[in-house]
């Protein structure tokens, strides 16, 4: 696995596991779906989450790929995750969920 890959796992792995502790019993990583992706967090009723971990912060790509597994999906909601440089497995509370204005407001 590479090490890009394996720091993806990890900090999906950790979003799960927080998620779980904090009322989502049912979240879990999703497989990989190929072109279809839906997503990297399931088990949440009509939300995808693309869990993204990197030291290069590429939002407004991250944002259309959030939005286009949304609509795979059939979800209602698509939440990107971004886990910070410096913040760890141990702080997930502290990561940002990011939307655009259009996804939170619009119709």
């Amino acid at each position: 696995m590479s090490k890009a890959k394996a720091k993806g796992t990890a900090a999906e792995t950790a979003l799960v596991l927080w998620l779980r502790e904090n009322g989502y019993e049912f979240a879990e990583r999703r497989s990989l779906s190929g072109r279809a992706d839906r997503g990297d967090i399931a088990g949440i009723p009509n939300v995808v989450i693309e869990v993204k971990s990197g030291a290069r912060l590429e939002i407004p790509a991250w944002l259309k790929e959030t939005e286009i597994e949304r609509i795979n999906d059939g979800a209602l909601a698509g939440y990107l995750v971004i886990k910070p440089k410096g913040i760890g497995a141990a702080n997930v509370g502290q990561w940002w969920v990011i939307q655009t204005v259009e996804q939170v407001f619009g119709k």
